[in-house]
Formats: structure tokens, sequence, C-alpha cells
């Protein structure tokens, strides 16, 4: 049994009690500011007191850091509550609990970035759901996560952690990613169905000083040992503004860290659903070029509920240097068909190096030539487990299958290897400016974005678009989708 699992199933440091209205629900930790600083955040039925307590070999070593930014603010209908803690030593791991000094959360744990050039993570994208079950599947693939990778110091979900963002379904994630997400450091992405009126900020505690705004989601960035990573929000403006894309540009550009890596929701590159809708489509125009510009490594994404891995690609074509794009499929239930029109239109062929579709009766897996190839091992859920090591990245992603083997137990398939190597210390920072954008900033960039936009829509999207249409309708008539 891990040090987690243990934790969660002794209580160690926990004085839970069933308090009516005082209990912490919704609880996560999350990446803030910087690798020695923790966001919290959770929620009660009442309006109660906001305390952490953090233990390290279990002693309580609460009096030796900084809390800060604690609030208790009432949202539909519950109470917020934030605390951001700061001066935690590197390399460290932590048992916390939250409350407000009467009644306490179960124990959970984290650990802090040891400052060295290695580290592991988790990515899984789009649990988009809006009952238990649908939402059991997406933390089952997470718990093979962890069983695949138990050493990951963080998890990024990549946006759409609910259908439709209200109290119902954000209870009903937290009812099955409970524990998971309470043993670990999570760092989220923005979705659009999490693009609900303030929505997303109000269920994390994230560093928000240098997004462009809030209302429908959040743009953060941090340190991650050799690794320089930023969250773009693409709900910004339909897809991305002007004002996001000079933020991300000074961004990439204030780093000298070896590798650049991008974590965003709607993906440039797929053959789902949502590939053939404008706002998508810009992504490939205009933030691909910002990735260019600053050399980026890697880019994940979800959206489009399939697993997709680009090449290395510059200015969307296959190159020796560049930007490899990860579309890191969904860990949960909805997962979406091929369009296989697409490829040649919106999505060169050549430029894939690895496509597996999750969902049955579509042709769920790409052998090179043949679309409607089909292993069962392949439709589940899907996960990514990420490692840097120096000049080495190496990026596995697995599928936990629906169908359990001959004993019962869980098929766990690696679908895509892939490994980045890079000589270290060659990046320099550019940009040692204030990265702020204020109101006055943002509003002057609504019209440029929309102009922009506007372009892409009428000369480069609509035409593919109306050619595409026919095979848009017979696809529809004959399968039912579009």
């Amino acid at each position: 049994m891990s040090l987690t699992m243990l934790l969660f199933s002794m209580g160690i440091g926990s004085s839970a009690q069933d308090s009516a209205g005082t209990q912490p629900r919704r609880i996560s930790v999350c990446v803030n500011t910087d690798t020695a600083t923790k966001g919290f955040c959770w929620y009660t039925d009442t309006s109660t007191g906001t305390q952490v307590r953090v233990y390290k070999n279990g002693a309580d070593i609460t009096g030796t850091l900084t809390c800060s930014g604690i609030v208790c603010t009432e949202w539909q209908g519950a109470y917020m509550h934030k605390e951001t803690v700061s001066g935690l030593a590197g390399g460290g791991t932590y048992t916390y609990k939250v409350g407000d000094g009467s009644t306490w959360s179960e124990s959970g744990t984290f650990v802090t970035d040891n400052g060295d050039d290695t580290f592991n993570f988790i990515s899984i994208g789009d649990p988009q759901a809006s009952s238990l079950a649908d939402f059991q599947v997406s933390a089952n693939t997470l718990k093979a996560a962890f069983k695949t990778m138990p050493s990951a110091e963080f998890v990024v979900t990549t946006g759409d952690f609910t259908n439709n963002s209200n109290n119902e379904e954000w209870n009903l994630y937290d009812q099955a990613f409970a524990a998971l997400k309470c043993s670990t450091t999570l760092v989220p992405v923005t979705g659009n169905h999490d693009d609900v009126s303030h929505w997303f900020n109000n269920m994390f505690n994230l560093d928000t000083g240098e997004s462009v705004q809030t209302l429908n989601g959040v743009n953060y960035s941090f340190d991650y040992g050799n690794a320089h990573i930023a969250v773009v929000n693409t709900n910004d403006m339909l897809s991305v503004s002007n004002a996001q894309l000079l933020w991300l540009k000074n961004d990439m550009n204030s780093t000298s860290k070896d590798w650049k890596l991008v974590f965003m929701h709607k993906s440039p590159y797929s053959l789902g659903q949502d590939i053939k809708w404008p706002d998508a489509q810009y992504l490939k125009q205009s933030l691909t070029a910002v990735c260019d510009e600053c050399g980026v490594d890697l880019v994940m994404s979800g959206h489009d509920h399939m697993y997709l891995r680009t090449k290395t690609l510059y200015d969307n074509k296959i190159s020796n240097k560049g930007t490899v794009y990860v579309l890191a499929g969904t860990c949960g239930a909805k997962r979406y068909e091929i369009r296989s029109f697409m490829a040649g239109n919106y999505l060169p062929v050549d430029d894939i190096a690895a496509l597996t579709i999750q969902k049955t009766g579509y042709g769920n897996y790409w052998n090179g030539t043949d679309w409607n190839s089909t292993k069962q091992t392949n439709i589940g859920g899907c996960f990514d487990c990420v490692s840097v090591k120096g000049g080495t990245l190496t990026l596995k992603a697995y599928i936990l299958a629906d169908q359990k083997d001959a004993q019962g137990g869980d098929v766990i398939t690696n679908i895509d290897t892939m490994t980045l190597s890079k000589q270290t210390g060659q990046n320099t920072a550019s940009f040692h400016g204030d990265n702020t954008t204020s109101a006055l900033a943002y509003a002057a960039q609504v019209l440029p974005t929309a102009q922009a936009l506007s372009s892409f829509v009428f000369f480069n999207w609509l035409p593919v678009f109306l050619r595409m249409l026919p095979d848009m309708i017979k696809v529809l008539v004959t399968e039912g989708i579009f």
C-alpha cells in the first residue's frame, strides 16, 4: 500500500467530524505562484472559519509557514474557502487537513518540487460527466494512472471537469475524485464546459496575478524542475485573444528553463468533431505561431475526446525543430467518433504520429493506413504519463480498457511512446518586464482580436468548411454524426 493510501485509510492527522454544514468538501491543492507555495480551496455548506494545518513527519509545521488570502465567500448557495500556504521546503512530502479549527477534513498529501531536473506527472482530459457512474469511469482512469506512475508529482486535467458546471455536477465530481485529488497537486485547465461565470476560478485556488481575465477561465504559469509550464485559457474571446497571445509570448520568453510546456483545452490538431469549427482552427494559426517563435517543446490539450500526437511541427509543417502537439484523450465515458474526411483538409495525414479513437464502432485504432482497424483494448479511458530527466522528456500514453481480463482485473495498454531530447542550458530569458494585462490593455485588444478572428473565418476557415460540407452531410445522413 502506498503512503498516500495508507494515510487515507488510517486518517492520520485527521479529526474529521460529521458536523452538518461545516464539513469541508470539494477539497483541492493546486500549484500557486512558485514551487514553495500551494493553493488550497474547499467548500462548506455554512459560513465557517478558514484554516489549513500542514504536517511534516507527523509534526505540525503550520507556524513556520506563511498563510495568506484567507477567504470564506458565499458562492452558488455554498461557502468557498481559499488559503494560500507558502514557505514549504523543496522535495518534501506533506500531509494536511483543512477546516474551521473544530471540524476538520480527512488528511491529504502532496509533495513539493526538489529543484532538480527530474520529475514525473500525469495528464488526463475531459472527465465531462453529469452522472456519478460516468465520473467514476474517469476516476478509475486516474487510479490506473497512479498505478502506472506512482511517482507522479502532480496531475494535469486539460479541461471540462463537468458537463454543465453546476453544483450538482461539481459535487458528483468531488464524490468520485475526492481521495485522488486530495493525494496530489492539481494543475487544472479551463475547458469550454467550465466556461460559466467564474465557476472555474472559484473551484480552484490558482495564481491569477497575470491572468488576462477570470470570467470564463484562468491563465497562469509556473516552474517545475527544469521546465517552465504555461496554462492557457482557450475560452478567451471564443478561442484566444491577442492579449493572451502576447501574455503567452512574454511568459515563454521570460524563462531560461530547459523545457517549455503549454497546457490548454482546445486543440489546434485533431480529427474529432470540434476541430471543424473556427475557434479551434484559429489556434492553428495564432497560438502555434507563438509556440514556434518561443521554442515551445510540447503542447497538451483536450476537447476532442480522442488521443492524437503530431510529429514535430514548425509553421504547421513537419520539421526537425518545433513543437509536438498532443491531444491527451479523454479519461471519461464520453468519446468522439473519428471524422476521417477531415484528414488532408484540417489536418494532413503525414502530420500524425499516433492516433487512437477510444470509442467502439468508429475505428478505434489507426495503423497508418486503415482508419477502421480495431483493438478491443483501446476502447476505454486514456491517461498520459510524462517524465522529464535532464535533457530527455518521455511521454507514454495508455488506455484503461473498459473490458476486464479473464480474472476481472484491469487491462492497461501502452498505446504510444514519444521521447524528445535536447541539449540543456541553452535557453535564455529575453523578456524581463511586467506581464500582467490591465483591464484597459485587454479592452484595447478586443477590436484587433475580433478583426483577426473575422478575417480568419472568412478567408481561411469558411472555404475549407464549404468544400467539406457535402461529406459532412453524407456522414450525418449515414452515420448520424456531424
